[in-house]
């Protein structure tokens, strides 16, 4: 069962919140959170590939990490993941294999989003015809989450 509105803001400013806590760290300000199919938090995650050292340590990789030891399984069949920018190939693939039911994005990356904005011309994204499909919700506090990450990019590259 779909989340109402007003529960994608609620976890989508969850995630803007994670997203606050990487900028502080000078990371790319990104966070992310999973929710149960029972409405609940499971785990949350920011960006932080620049103090692991780690170029997978995107928000959505490391919530999904978290989850997984949460949960002890690898699998999160019916959760839903509200980030604040679009998922990268990397990431996307990481939630096919998760079985995540459903993404949730508020920002669209038209240079590095794989679930809508890197449309190949027939319509199909990246994911198309794997063993798993996600279900995709975008521009979920589109503006709020764009917003963040133009003005972290600005301030460093003016």
């Amino acid at each position: 069962m779909a989340a109402e509105p007003d529960a994608h803001e609620h976890w989508m400013r969850v995630a803007l919140d994670m997203a606050a806590e990487a900028e502080r760290m000078g990371e790319v300000p990104v966070g992310a959170v999973l929710v149960g199919p029972d409405g609940e938090e499971i785990a949350r995650g920011c960006n932080a590939p620049l103090a692991s050292h780690d170029p997978t340590a995107h928000a959505e990789i490391a919530v999904l990490r978290a989850a997984g030891k949460q949960l002890r399984n690898y699998r999160l069949p019916g959760t839903t993941l509200y980030v604040t920018v679009e998922p990268c190939t990397m990431c996307a693939g990481a939630l096919v294999h998760a079985r995540v039911a459903t993404v949730v994005f508020g920002a669209r990356e038209p240079k590095g989003g794989a679930l809508v904005s890197r449309t190949r011309d027939d319509g199909y994204g990246v994911l198309h015809g794997l063993n798993h499909s996600l279900t995709v919700v975008e521009g979920v506090l589109a503006v709020e989450c764009g917003m963040r990450l133009s003005r972290f990019f600005e301030e460093r590259r003016p």
